[in-house]
């Protein structure tokens, strides 16, 4: 089965769980934006979707220094640029359509549904066109951002080097003023996705390297935009030097680069010397955001798979049936449904909350909504990653042997998913950003503030006291009352000088936040979806949202308190893991 983008439930969750209302501004009403999202299923269900299988089989065949796409994959492109979809949320000065990013939040979902390897050279792009929008030089950006934005080019993140992954400190890339304001630069990266690819005529890297007699460490490292064609026309010092044989995403080449073959690639420097760390963070937030969408996207697409299957799979008899029964109707079939239909809408909530806050950090809320999107967004990139791996898992689960065989394409979601949580920085490392960094905002004021908005919810539905709801209220508040616990231990640990102690329950910790934020949002739009049954709308989904709610709170929620006893009980292991590691 294909992808079918679920327009109905994103403008839903946009709508009563993210807020989309507020942000539309004047201009643009609900009705548009789902007009938008509809003509975006479009494209993602028609165009996209039916290469994702294509690309897998195909993958990019290297020869020659040049990478070569599999078949439709250009004609694809194209069409996805000439929609303008690539310039959604950018800024109408360098040719974007300047929309909320909350609802390109949802495109993304999209796009990546439909194919994660597709999707991956876009998001790149896009993190390339933010960098330069708050970094560059006003010539760089007059060069370089229209044909960025309307997707006429494609841009890159260059950081990783074979010694140096996710310890950026070790890294060796080497740039050399020239005098002229040009730099060559001289190196070798690797895990460049879309390093080389036949989509668009040129493709500027954004490559992190050290200056001579710069400082150790993270603290000299520079930022330098590198195209592959320079403004000559001529062909620059730097090519691909292979491709990575991998488990999965086979439609995107991730390439290895080569920098300075014939004494340095040319490039420029985006922001300061020496602050190129500070340049690539200021577009971490969103960049770890479109990781997170991704997760809900190939989420969505292995949950619909799944459900398709087992409503033509026959086998057994469901309790009280007179003939075989479809899969569908055994329980344990129907558990492992609910629980990868109701992460999938979880964790869409949480991304979607992530995007609106990114939205309203540039409005009147500003730091506090940029604290709350830095807040959030560790627990949308790793939550959502690990629920794609667990979803997809499960999706292969729901189909049995023939999950196991490629001839369903089950196996292709899990392989394709199994990077994300590695990417854009692994979800240990944004555990620990999350209790490190993030918790302690304000003095741990933002995180409190977070908690008390999944308090309204609750005690929104204990006010309503609706029969359908079953135990929801009360799983929901048990739930907040052991993340309150687990936070009161995890900044107490940090203020009382025990790192180990907070480190330990790092990600146990997020674990926690993201069920009870995503139990939260499925509240939320529960209580909304009973608003519009009591205010006569007939439509059969908002009876299912609630139950979606309540299976996720009575059946996921639960794991909870043993999270929380992991967080503040668990940390032990420190003490004796070289024992235990011995041998």
């Amino acid at each position: 089965m294909t992808y079918r983008a679920p327009v109905s439930d994103m403008l839903f969750a946009l709508r009563h769980v993210a807020g989309l209302d507020a942000v539309l501004g004047d201009d643009l009403t609900p009705d548009d934006a789902r007009t938008i999202l509809e003509e975006a299923a479009r494209v993602a269900d028609g165009v996209i979707a039916p290469l994702n299988r294509i690309g897998d089989r195909h993958g990019t065949p290297f020869a020659d220094g040049a990478v070569t796409t599999p078949p439709g994959w250009k004609e694809a492109y194209r069409t996805w640029i000439e929609g303008g979809w690539n310039g959604l949320s950018a800024d109408p000065e360098h040719g974007g359509q300047g929309l909320p990013l909350l609802l390109n939040a949802a495109c993304t979902e999209m796009w990546n549904g439909a194919s994660i390897a597709f999707g991956l050279c876009p998001l790149l792009t896009a993190g390339g066109i933010e960098a330069l929008a708050q970094h560059g030089s006003d010539d760089l950006k007059t060069r370089y951002l229209g044909k960025l934005v309307s997707g006429e080019w494609t841009a890159t993140m260059n950081l990783t080097e074979p010694q140096a992954g996710s310890d950026l400190a070790l890294l060796r890339s080497r740039a050399e003023p020239m005098g002229d304001g040009r730099y060559r630069i001289v190196g070798a990266k690797i895990y460049i996705t879309y390093g080389e690819h036949d989509l668009s005529d040129n493709i500027v890297h954004l490559v992190l390297a050290r200056l001579k007699d710069a400082p150790a460490g993270t603290r000299g490292i520079s930022l330098f935009l590198v195209p592959k064609v320079l403004p000559d026309g001529s062909r620059n010092d730097l090519r691909c030097s292979g491709l990575e044989h991998k488990l999965g995403i086979h439609g995107s080449p991730t390439c290895s680069m080569a920098f300075g073959d014939a004494g340095g690639a040319i490039g420029w420097l985006i922001g300061e010397e020496n602050r190129g760390l500070a340049c690539m963070f200021t577009m971490m937030n969103s960049a770890r955001l479109n990781v997170g969408l991704q997760g809900v996207g190939i989420a969505e697409r292995a949950t619909q798979a799944a459900l398709a299957y087992a409503r033509e799979r026959r086998q057994g008899k469901a309790p009280g049936a007179q003939a075989t029964s479809a899969i569908v109707e055994h329980a344990d079939v129907q558990r492992m449904l609910l629980a990868m239909k109701s992460y999938t809408a979880a964790s869409r909530g949480i991304c979607y909350l992530t995007a609106a806050a990114l939205d309203a950090a540039h409005g009147p809320e500003g730091q506090a909504a940029h604290d709350r999107a830095s807040l959030l967004t560790p627990v949308a990139k790793a939550f959502s990653t690990d629920i794609a791996n667990e979803v997809t898992s499960l999706g292969v689960q729901v189909h049995g042997g023939m999950g196991f065989v490629e001839e369903t394409g089950a196996a292709q979601h899990m392989r394709d998913a199994r990077i994300l949580g590695i990417y854009e920085g692994t979800n240990g490392i944004q555990a620990i950003d999350l209790v490190t960094r993030k918790l302690p905002l304000r003095d741990g004021a933002t995180v409190r503030a977070q908690i008390a908005s999944q308090r309204r919810v609750a005690e929104g539905l204990l006010k309503d006291a609706d029969p359908a709801y079953g135990q929801m209220g009360a799983r929901l508040r048990a739930g907040i009352e052991a993340l309150d616990r687990a936070t009161s231990f995890q900044l107490r640990a940090l203020t009382s000088n025990r790192p180990e102690a907070a480190l330990a329950g790092a990600s146990p910790y997020l674990r926690l936040f993201g069920l009870v934020q995503g139990a939260a949002c499925l509240a939320q739009a529960a209580r909304a979806a009973r608003a519009a049954l009591q205010a006569g709308d007939t439509d059969p989904a908002h009876a299912a949202r609630i139950a979606l709610a309540r299976f996720f709170a009575e059946n996921e929620l639960t794991a909870a308190a043993g999270l929380a006893d992991s967080v503040m009980d668990g940390g032990a292991f420190t003490e004796t893991a070289a024992l235990a590691l011995a041998g």
